[in-house]
């Protein structure tokens, strides 16, 4: 029998306000352990906590970017468990009147993964093991959180990482996160089921903990797919249970049992007013959203005549998106611009990291000059590339590498007597040539573009030096 993997995404997301939610601690990763918090964050009796606006701005940013309903009215609950990295044994969140409510992320499949509600909370401390002790840092303690919470939707471990990864594009365009899995800005928890191949009933589900990084959520489903379908098989019952996953061993481990939602005791917090927001306000967030993705991605191939697979690199990274939309301002073909993009600049981009920061040395009106010193005919596409290698390497504009006398059209004499000085200077590529090796041609065009200084036309010479080796002259 054949099973189908049911699954669905609760996405954490720490918001990129300066300060925490309920507090004015500053939400700086990397700080020195328990030194961003004050007797709110870490819950000390007679404290009160104010919402932080930006948080509920924030929010509806990303409610609407994700084609969610926007709540006139959301309140704040208490979530009640104990658990050393919540020192008041409650966490503000929401429960049945979350600020954001049925949107959806579309896949480049078509389908559409339903979101069922973003709701605002905060973040718990962080417990460090080390030696068989456990401390606990409340730096991360109040960090202001959306967690996205889909719908069932999943049915393959491809789905959940293109949705993951259009998520983290999203909020990092709009500017609600930096969404670093490294640092746990971005986190999920992945709840699995599964059941016969078109069955509708839901099996019994289990929730992989906490994961941040896609490989291994990748690598977790595809292994509790694998040990329910087991489990089912062989005739036991799947245990309803919070589980994590064993990078060590490759299996996922239980943790304790899954909790429901009648197990948290929600109920309004009592120290914070209703959440409302009125249709004006919504408009004008609205109106202030960027471009996103997707019809970035939409506007590259129609307009500019990238492929899907081109233009897909360059919207990924939001900066290296803006770096050529500068780049590209008076250029006639901005592919032209990408192609020196996804080639000679993303290889000096050793990391993900790296392209996510545009770490690019020149700023983008240079690479716009050099390109119009080409399409202007100026300089032919081998100088440019190679003046375009030298700006990164000393962050100079083509103007200061590139002589006068460089630029300009060749004439056919000096065309000519380069080509001859290729051919009389590389008897061993003419011989292979006229022995069939067609191919072997193409070690003359290196010697005829240092002679011009890359002014030649790379396929005029080539075809002047074929007729010079079979005529002879």
């Amino acid at each position: 029998m054949k099973y189908e993997l049911v699954s669905g995404l609760e996405t954490h997301v720490e918001l990129s306000t300066k300060t925490k939610i309920f507090c004015g601690c500053t939400t700086r990763f990397g700080n020195e352990p328990n030194t961003n918090c004050c007797p709110v964050c870490i819950g000390l009796p007679g404290t009160l906590p104010r919402l932080n606006r930006a948080v509920v701005e924030y929010a509806i940013r990303a409610g609407l970017a994700t084609h969610c309903t926007i709540s006139p009215v959301a309140k704040m609950d208490r979530k009640n468990y104990v658990y050393p990295d919540l020192p008041k044994a409650y966490q503000i969140s929401q429960y049945d009147k979350p600020l954001c409510q049925n949107g959806y992320i579309e896949l480049s499949s078509g389908r559409k993964i339903r979101i069922l509600r973003i709701h605002i909370e905060e973040d718990a401390g962080k417990l460090i093991h080390r030696r068989g002790d456990v401390y606990v840092d409340y730096n991360r303690g109040g960090v202001p959180l959306i967690e996205i919470v889909s719908e069932p939707d999943f049915r393959s471990v491809d789905e959940i990482r293109e949705y993951l990864e259009q998520m983290q594009m999203i909020m990092r365009y709009i500017g609600v996160s930096d969404c670093k899995m490294q640092e746990g800005s971005l986190r999920c928890d992945v709840n699995i089921s599964v059941r016969p191949e078109g069955s509708e009933t839901f099996g019994t589900r289990t929730e992989i903990k906490n994961m941040n990084s896609f490989t291994n959520i990748a690598k977790a489903v595809a292994v509790e797919f694998e040990r329910q379908v087991d489990l089912v098989e062989s005739g036991e019952a799947v245990v309803q249970e919070t589980r994590r996953y064993n990078d060590d061993t490759g299996m996922t481990e239980p943790m304790r049992g899954k909790e429901d939602a009648h197990d948290y005791r929600y109920f309004r917090e009592p120290d914070l007013v209703t959440i409302r927001t009125d249709q004006k306000q919504v408009e004008e967030i609205k109106a202030s959203l960027p471009e996103l993705p997707d019809q970035k991605l939409k506007r590259y191939t129609a307009d500019y005549g990238l492929s899907e697979t081109d233009a897909m690199l360059l919207v990924k990274y939001h900066r290296i998106a803006a770096y050529f939309e500068q780049s590209i301002e008076g250029v006639k073909n901005p592919k032209t611009v990408a192609n020196f993009m996804l080639g000679q600049v993303f290889r000096r981009l050793d990391t993900e990291a790296e392209k996510e920061a545009c770490h690019i040395p020149i700023p983008p009106y240079y690479l716009r000059d050099l390109v119009l010193l080409l399409e202007s005919g100026k300089i032919k596409n081998q100088l440019a590339k190679e003046t375009l290698d030298r700006m990164l390497d000393t962050k100079k504009p083509a103007s200061e590498l590139i002589d006068e006398s460089a630029m300009g059209e060749l004439s056919d004499e000096q065309l000519e007597a380069a080509c001859k000085k290729a051919v009389e200077g590389n008897p061993k590529a003419v011989a292979d040539f006229l022995g069939g090796k067609e191919k072997a041609i193409k070690a003359l065009i290196g010697p005829v573009m240092r002679e011009t200084r890359g002014k030649a036309d790379a396929q005029k010479a080539e075809a002047l030096m074929v007729e010079m080796i079979r005529s002879g002259k």
